[in-house]
């Protein structure tokens, strides 16, 4: 009997009703040395469409994780990141806002660190379609109260490019609370807390448009960071 051979990268792509998305983020992807894990948590046909590219791209080794119910964005990385058996993990978006070469150049950081997270506001990033004035300006008030309720000094923590050695998501998953769009504020602030070495990583990032972030997602996100904030169970 074949044994598959055990991973060298986990990418976790969470992919809540992706269906017309996630062709041409495979289609982008011509070789990948590791396993590529997409969380199908929504009511459309993802989850199908995966198994098919799977069956068909035979060079990709490609898991698909159903779920009957909406996980949540967060809730959806933790589920892949929990599932994920190699030693450096990651996750990325199914919008092909970042490249898989970029998400492997990331890896790459794992060398020195324990964690590289993307980042579109330090020098040296590659805007190739930005996001509008008002998305920006959210963005950028959103970045300010994290670092007044966090402390974290990162420019961009939502950014969906970050990863991580094995050992250090093992470490602070158990703690993890969240599970909405505010799960990589938490996380990088669980890991700071720990003591593990997190770097921002300048990246080529192109706004593909339809963010799932509506208004009311930011209010959740809100009250959630105030939750994990003020209570601290570590």
């Amino acid at each position: 009997m074949k044994t598959t051979p055990e991973p060298h990268y986990s990418l976790v792509i969470p992919a809540y009703n992706e269906e017309n998305r996630i062709i041409p983020l495979f289609d982008a992807i011509t070789s990948f040395d590791g396993e590529l894990i997409v969380v199908c948590d929504g009511n459309d046909r993802t989850a199908e469409v995966v198994e098919a590219i799977a069956s068909r791209r035979r060079e990709l080794l490609i898991r698909s994780l159903r779920f009957e119910r909406r996980l949540g964005k967060g809730g959806g990385v933790f589920a892949g990141l929990t599932a994920a058996r190699a030693p450096f993990v990651g996750y990325f978006d199914a919008d092909g806002s970042t490249s898989i070469g970029e998400m492997v150049r990331l890896f790459t950081e794992l060398a020195r660190h324990d964690s590289a997270i993307g980042s579109r506001w330090v020098p040296g990033s590659k805007l190739r379609m930005k996001q509008g004035f008002m998305r920006r300006l959210e963005s950028r008030g959103f970045n300010l109260l994290i670092r007044i309720l966090f402390g974290l000094q990162f420019n961009d923590t939502q950014c969906g490019a970050k990863v991580f050695r094995k050992s250090a998501i093992d470490a602070v998953l158990p703690h993890m609370q969240s599970r909405g769009f505010e799960f990589d504020v938490e996380l990088l602030w669980r890991m700071r807390e720990k003591g593990f070495d997190i770097v921002e990583v300048p990246i080529e990032w192109q706004n593909k448009g339809d963010s799932r972030v509506e208004r009311r997602d930011m209010i959740r996100m809100l009250a959630g960071l105030v939750s994990v904030r003020f209570q601290r169970p570590l």
